[in-house]
């Protein structure tokens, strides 16, 4: 049976991630405590199902070590045990719970006298307590709810293996993913936004990708980077990790930075679970 566990700050996605693994059919279950977490997967593993999806957040007041016993306890069940915490910046929360009106989790009911928790102060409370260190860490901060049921499509379909190793390219300009392991700057390439032709283009299409590699050093940055993993990919998988973010940025996320993921993208193709992202690109694409 697949687990499919989701966890992360509030207001951060985890309803459109449940919505979205409920619609590619998993039996999902919203705020579950931990303890409840081994009790319930026996009890829908015995009565059939082949794919459960579990959220837990702040709310089951459970400490991170706990629910990581839980979810070891799973593994030696012979449970497939995924998961994805999300997270955003606090002016994208901020500005999902004005827009929602909704209350955060942490905020009181009932405030005692001299009480002044706000909701910057709530959120920061659940950041410290939150541990994301636990699965897939997607930063939602500047995706559409299109373009993150589209990423949970892709992480829910993704082989198993040891470690999944993605390679995300970003814009500059909208800061760096919260997520990323592993952080380069493909901004020291010539950009193919001032070149005739190309500025409709993005890092995909054959001119763009031909001006790179003729007019740049674009081969050799890909090369250095592609060097720079293998000798310490087995590092990583040491420290018993299960899931390694490669992010590549530029100005507009579009051209240098997408060429760049694409190209490591088919460099290490024969790794079980390597996948690439866009974050520009793909939320561009379905606002459009």
């Amino acid at each position: 049976m697949q687990v499919i566990v989701v966890t992360g700050l509030s207001g951060s996605g985890k309803s459109v991630a449940i919505k979205q693994l409920e619609d590619s059919g998993f039996y999902c279950i919203d705020n579950l405590p931990v303890d409840f977490i081994v009790p319930v997967a026996k009890a829908l593993d015995s009565s059939g199902q082949r794919h459960i999806a579990i959220s837990v957040d702040v709310r089951t007041h459970a400490a991170p070590q706990k629910a990581k016993e839980k979810l070891s306890e799973l593994r030696r069940l012979g449970y497939d045990v995924k998961v994805l915490a999300l997270t955003a910046s606090t002016p994208a929360i901020v500005q999902r719970y004005s827009e929602t009106r909704r209350r955060h989790p942490l905020t009181p009911l009932n405030r005692r006298p001299g009480d002044q928790t706000g909701l910057q102060e709530a959120i920061a409370k659940e950041r410290a307590q939150m541990d994301l260190q636990v699965g897939e860490v997607l930063d939602t901060t500047d995706l559409s709810p299109a373009t993150l049921r589209a990423w949970i499509r892709q992480f829910i379909n993704a082989p198993a293996s040891e470690m999944t190793l993605s390679f995300e390219s970003f814009a500059f300009k909208k800061g760096i993913p919260v997520a990323a392991d592993l952080v380069f700057d493909a901004r020291c390439l010539a950009n193919p936004y001032y070149e005739p032709g190309l500025r409709e283009l993005t890092g995909k299409d054959a001119p763009v990708i031909e001006f790179l590699e003729k007019k740049t050093d674009a081969l050799k940055f890909v090369g250095h980077i592609e060097e720079f993993i293998r000798a310490w990919l087995p590092a990583y998988m040491s420290q018993d990790r299960h899931y390694l973010t490669v992010c590549i940025g530029c100005t507009g996320g579009q051209h240098r930075s997408v060429y760049v993921a694409e190209a490591l993208f088919r460099r290490f193709a024969r790794t079980p679970g390597a996948v690439v992202r866009h974050r520009a690109l793909d939320n561009k694409a379905r606002q459009g």
